[in-house]
């Protein structure tokens, strides 16, 4: 797809990544074209998909989220069915901020945000064991986030 892009394009992209809310005029005036056709290779690239949508970015920090743990998920099941039940089940938890199904020695690495240790038990507890096939489970806690970014660069 990045194929279809042209320099431009991806100056655009870089700059609505960084900062979703600037006007057309200015992106315009960054980009070097007049406001018109900014505003119609954006809408092309919403039409091909590219861009998927606006939103607000929060700081977990800011929110009190300020514990995170990555979790090894084992399941007792790995037939399509099982994974799509477990698919659709973790998207639900609203404390799990990413989910990757693994290939390795587990099947998925969770991602958990919560507000503390006693926190993260109860949402272990409450939540992603009861998650459907979960066989067994490994926690590993953050101690410093050193790299952390929410948006990479095109």
């Amino acid at each position: 797809m990045t194929q279809a892009l042209d320099a431009t394009d991806l100056k655009i992209l870089n700059e609505l990544v960084a900062n979703a809310r600037i006007p057309v005029t200015e992106l315009a005036r960054k980009v070097g074209l007049s406001k018109t056709p900014v505003a119609a290779r954006i809408r092309q690239m919403e039409e091909m998909g590219l861009i998927t949508g606006y939103r607000a970015i929060l700081s977990p920090l800011k929110m009190g989220m300020t514990h995170v743990t990555y979790l090894e998920v084992r399941l007792s099941d790995t037939r399509e069915k099982a994974l799509t039940q477990f698919n659709q089940a973790v998207r639900l938890i609203p404390e799990v901020e990413e989910c990757y199904m693994i290939a390795g020695g587990f099947d998925y690495l969770l991602k958990v945000r919560s507000h503390d240790m006693a926190d993260y038990r109860r949402i272990m507890g409450e939540k992603i064991s009861a998650l459907p096939h979960v066989h067994a489970t490994s926690s590993y806690v953050a101690m410093e986030a050193v790299v952390e970014q929410n948006w990479i660069s095109v």
